[in-house]
């Protein structure tokens, strides 16, 4: 019989740096992760790819899923999944961004909730960011509750997964130095919209990690064009 008391946490694992340092949190809390990571046909899947198999490498991750979705290609409307849309570099996009992919992180978490209540996981780490992010409504805390609740409802009685979501509330800046604080190797991560080589430095995610690390008074590690 499944037991759900076991400090298993499923990680939804982008091989960026919010939810690498999500996972290293869970770990430092003494559960074991399940590493999660979808292809969705975006810019950078592959280098995305690649970051989470080194990531789960260091984290000593033994149960790794890689989901692969074609659906996100074929919705478009996206400047990560639809390569006729541009990926926005001057840094004054205003509203919700165009590299928002419509209700991607409800579509992650539902799937993430089928392979915790698997593995009698007690716990799924996202590493939203509300604060300080490119304003992607299916980032923030109310909704990521909301989700939570749902996902215990839809689920079976004896099912109890909280969603964790411990970056939710900090800047860049602040994620940069709790990162270098757990020895977070933020050299395997990767941020880039844009590149899979050399980050472009110039899209809003480079921009807003670029900034993070100049207010925390760090270098990044990661190349950059």
């Amino acid at each position: 019989m499944r037991n759900v008391n076991n400090k298993k946490a499923v990680c939804v694992m982008s091989g960026g740096m919010d939810s690498t340092l999500s996972a290293y949190m869970k770990k430092n809390d003494g559960y074991e992760i399940i590493g999660v990571h979808f292809n969705y046909d975006q810019r950078t899947q592959k280098k995305e790819l690649e970051c989470f198999h080194k990531i789960c490498k260091d984290l000593d991750v033994s149960q790794k899923y890689v989901l692969d979705l074609d659906f996100f290609k074929l919705l478009g409307a996206s400047a990560l999944t639809d390569k006729s849309i541009e990926v926005p570099t001057n840094g004054v996009e205003e509203g919700v961004p165009v590299t928002y992919v419509p209700f991607r992180n409800g579509i992650f978490l539902s799937m993430a909730a089928a392979i915790a209540e698997k593995e009698g996981a007690s716990a799924i780490s996202i590493g939203v960011v509300e604060e300080d992010s490119s304003g992607y409504p299916d980032c923030r805390f109310n909704y990521i509750k909301s989700m939570e609740q749902s996902i215990n409802l839809g689920t079976k009685d004896e099912t109890n997964i909280s969603i964790d979501m411990p970056l939710v509330k900090l800047k860049k800046s602040q994620i940069v130095e709790e990162a270098i604080k757990l020895n977070v190797p933020l050299e395997l991560t990767w941020s880039c919209y844009k590149n899979e080589e050399k980050a472009c430095g110039v899209c809003d995610s480079c921009r807003l990690r670029l900034n993070g690390f100049e207010i925390a008074g760090a270098s990044d590690p990661i190349p950059y064009e």
